[in-house]
């Protein structure tokens, strides 16, 4: 490799080998000053060998720990993996990660479980007379060679990659194979995501990704936002939660929602709204600020200070439903202690006017003075090309769109399962079967993958390469560093790095030829590192191990001040629909996150952070509502909307809107394995994205999630509805004794 990687390079210009690596822009500029014009592995050159050959060190029964960085979610927390006799045992958080700090949640804990799974798909699969059939990676690899190949004939503008959240050096080579192509069609997919939010800060802020630093703020207001459960950075936030909530004084956390989230399991004030008339009730605790706690609203444009002098508390209360008193609290809370931190979340940016209402709470951050506070700038990207493409629903549109209109010939799918997240509405299923070539990357025969012509195995994260480059960070920016923490379970499975490199050698693409593999590309990209960022590290393979050992690439690039202007908006309050007069929220919760993990038996018997259901999906129905309706828990009802029909069991909880249904994502998969579906084989529960309504955000043209009006009507109940834990209530005896959190500082607290 050393030769080779010589004799191409002495080809190509510095500036165009550095962006072949992955370190273009602002590691470019720096690479200049002192990198030679040439560059070649002399210096680090070395043996490579299998992963798991036994050194001195390891001693038989004792574990040793390796780290690498969390796939569960886009998160990208490090983590430690222990390892004893060639196999992973266990999994924690790495306390270098500045983005976790040794912390790991539930699902990063059953990673181990999608390693091991007994469901992976362990070589390539073909589809031949209607089946996906075994195949031989030879014969696999032709029939690439014959579609996307330069012989091929394939037009640039009809493939496309249908991927999740993608960052660091597989985000370099998979846009690199797009170039290769001539194509532009890469569709980033999430249903979890927080696009509305960042389209928000990107306009008010001018920084799409603000850093938010809970663990300073004084009081947080959350609209909906999550994020002790799904929204933003879970394990991130939950950590500088810890630190809010042990300062002094002790932090104080109001969420506002129409459905009781973990986050908001964990507040001193929950304050239940009618869906979509967030945004008033922001502007009416504007309000209170203003002409009972003389807040200036000066620096605010005349037509937003217009809209905030049109909701008092009276006509805040009719509107949303909430009480006066609790308006009063928390503009009270807000004034009296500083700083503070305004969220928007999931219930507010699945709205049909979700910019609107979220622009319309982000006025809270301005007048309060938060900006630049606990909402920061983390500097100027270091590594821009290697930053991380978030997934959105708009792109599913899009993508929908796309096969509507028989503008794609080749698709490729990796780590995204359209044909699951997408609603009934959108036809995908039927639209991709006329796509001629569709290719999966994946560990699983999930729903795409099913659909796929060719399905091509990958190593499970535990196994791979790469560096991971989050969204969400924390004090300057953090590339994570993946990689494997035993040899590969199954001798047929690939990394998705070698894949890249695979395809950019069939399109001949130019300096790829070079590495022999993405472990080799990998090692070149870190010792050509500039030194500022390489710091005191000695030679390049001193400094390539050290990076492995720590697992995590820290760089502080200097601060940006954020600068905050208000956008105009418009307020919606709120929908009503009398042949259809609930609004249904489909949940995401920390565990099967968006049905990802439905496939890993210990997140399905992980009780529900709320309802403490396990293996099953469930209707959340508020006392009165199942009153009127008939029903008691563990009865069924039947979820229509205008697009079709879902039935659930009943979960009766206090913690949701009267006009709301609430259930929760993960279930309902037709293919993923045995862990999935039921005993006999079945789907097990619903799938609540199915039914949606095709409303889309006004101004971003995300999906709204929240927005589709449904009827409920009882049905039979073909099981028991099986439930973690015990009462839920007191039956009216004075079992557990409460204090006032006032009265707790007083006492206990300040003791």
């Amino acid at each position: 490799i050393t030769e080779r990687l010589a004799m191409g390079m002495n080809k190509m210009k510095r500036r165009d080998f550095l962006k072949l690596l992955g370190w273009s822009g602002a590691g470019a500029t720096l690479a200049g000053c002192d990198m030679p014009s040439y560059v070649t592995l002399k210096q680090g050159d070395e043996d490579v060998v299998a992963y798991l050959v036994p050194e001195e060190y390891v001693i038989p029964g004792v574990g040793v720990w390796y780290a690498s960085t969390c796939q569960q979610c886009p998160a990208g927390c490090g983590l430690h993996g222990r390892v004893r006799e060639g196999r992973v045992l266990k999994l924690e958080g790495n306390p270098e990660s500045a983005i976790n700090a040794g912390k790991l949640c539930q699902m990063g804990q059953a990673g181990l479980q999608a390693h091991y799974n007994p469901d992976r798909v362990t070589q390539p699969l073909a589809r031949k007379n209607g089946a996906l059939v075994p195949v031989s990676w030879d014969e696999a690899l032709e029939m690439l060679d014959q579609k996307v190949g330069p012989s091929s004939g394939l037009k640039g503008d009809r493939f496309a990659w249908f991927t999740d959240t993608v960052s660091g050096h597989q985000a370099v080579l998979l846009n690199a194979h797009l170039e290769s192509v001539g194509s532009n069609n890469h569709y980033v997919h999430e249903v979890v995501n927080s696009s509305v939010w960042q389209a928000v800060c990107r306009d008010v802020l001018g920084d799409a990704m603000p850093q938010l630093h809970i663990d300073e703020a004084k009081v947080i207001l959350s609209f909906g936002a999550d994020f002790l459960g799904t929204w933003g950075s879970p394990v991130n936030d939950t950590v500088q939660y810890a630190r809010f909530r042990t300062s002094s004084p002790r932090g104080v956390l109001v969420q506002v929602e129409p459905k009781m989230t973990l986050t908001g399991a964990n507040a001193d004030l929950w304050v239940p709204v009618r869906p979509g008339t967030e945004a008033v009730l922001a502007l009416g605790i504007a309000n209170v600020l203003a002409t009972r706690f003389h807040v200036d609203l000066a620096g605010l444009p005349a037509g937003v200070r217009r809209q905030i002098g049109q909701y008092d508390v009276n006509r805040v209360t009719q509107v949303t439903g909430a009480s006066g008193e609790h308006l009063m609290r928390i503009a009270k809370f807000l004034h009296e202690r500083s700083p503070s931190l305004v969220l928007a979340g999931a219930t507010v940016e699945g709205l049909e006017n979700g910019y609107d209402s979220a622009a319309a709470i982000m006025v809270l951050n301005i007048i309060l003075g938060n900006v630049g506070k606990t909402i920061v700038s983390g500097g100027r990207n270091p590594f821009p090309q290697l930053a991380a493409k978030t997934g959105s629903t708009r792109d599913l549109l899009a993508f929908a769109k796309a096969l509507d209109d028989q503008r794609l010939d080749v698709v490729f799918f990796r780590g995204a399962n359209p044909v699951y997240t997408a609603p009934d509405s959108l036809g995908l299923k039927e639209k991709l079967a006329a796509v001629p070539f569709k290719v999966a990357f994946s560990q699983f025969e999930d729903e795409t993958a099913a659909q796929a012509d060719l399905v091509l195995p990958v190593h499970s994260a535990l196994e791979d390469w790469g560096t991971h480059l989050p969204a969400v960070q924390r004090d300057g920016y953090q590339l994570g560093i993946q990689q494997p923490l035993m040899e590969p379970l199954y001798a047929d499975t690939r990394g998705f790095g070698d894949l890249l490199l695979t395809l950019l050698k069939m399109r001949k693409a130019r300096g790829y030829d070079a590495f022999d593999d993405y472990y080799g590309y990998l090692q070149k990209a870190f010792v050509s590192l500039p030194g500022a960022m390489k710091g005191s590290a000695g030679s390049d393979k001193e400094f390539w191990n050290r990076t492995l050992q720590h697992g995590v690439l820290k760089v502080s690039p200097p601060s940006a001040p954020l600068t905050a202007r208000a956008v105009s908006f418009d307020v919606s309050e709120g929908a009503q629909d009398s042949d259809y007069p609930f609004t249904l929220v489909p949940s995401a919760r920390l565990g099967l996150w968006d049905g990802r993990h439905a496939n890993l038996p210990w997140l399905q018997e992980a009780p529900d952070q709320i309802s403490k259901v396990v293996w099953d999906s469930w209707a959340e129905i508020h006392p009165r509502t199942a009153e009127r309706l008939g029903v008691k828990t563990g009865d069924a009802v039947r979820i229509s909307s205008a697009n079709g029909s879902i039935e659930a069991k009943v979960y009766v909880y206090k913690g949701i809107h009267p006009d709301v249904i609430a259930v929760p994502l993960g279930q309902g998969h037709e293919s993923y394995g045995r862990y999935a579906k039921d005993e006999n084989g079945d789907v097990r529960g619903v799938n609540p994205l199915k039914i949606l309504d095709p409303v889309v955000e006004k101004k971003t043209g995300e999906l709204a999630l929240a927005a589709t009006r449904v009827q409920v009507t009882r049905a039979t109940a073909k099981d028991y509805l099986v439930r973690m834990g015990g009462s839920e209530t007191q039956v009216g005896r004075k079992l557990v004794a409460t204090v006032t959190a006032d009265v707790f500082q007083r006492t206990e607290g300040d003791a």
